[in-house]
């Protein structure tokens, strides 16, 4: 089992930055892959990053549409993954999740591949 509790979201305007924090608990964080989805009304819950274990040499994956904007990392002494959001735009406005998959393998892109997931924390960014 894993508990996921995100953090950072809040209001922004375009151009603006913002990190997001995920603490997870319960398993050897370490080893486990931790994504980042993100969900807007009406619409499907989509993948934005992604960064695998130390078995995979937390390598990281990102979508198309924040390539170049959001970096996502982790500090595995603490147990948590980050996701730092610059440069946002209206366009990113949506639930952000946070996510864990337990399975030792490189990262998938679907949320079918995650098994965990937070509550999720709220991104706004206004024009």
């Amino acid at each position: 089992q894993v508990q996921l509790v995100e953090s950072g979201g809040g209001l922004v305007q375009a151009g603006d930055s913002l990190r997001l924090s995920c603490a997870a608990s319960g398993r050897t964080f370490s080893r486990i892959t931790m994504g980042w989805f993100r969900q807007a009304p009406g619409k499907e819950r989509e993948f934005v990053a992604a960064i695998a274990g130390i078995n995979w040499s937390e390598s990281t994956y990102y979508a198309d549409s924040v390539k170049g904007r959001f970096t996502i990392s982790r500090d595995n002494a603490l147990n948590t993954v980050y996701l730092q959001m610059n440069s946002l735009k209206p366009g990113d406005t949506a639930r952000y999740y946070c996510s864990a998959d337990l399975r030792i393998a490189r990262p998938g892109f679907s949320r079918y591949d995650y098994a965990y997931w937070g509550p999720g924390t709220q991104v706004t960014v206004s024009s």
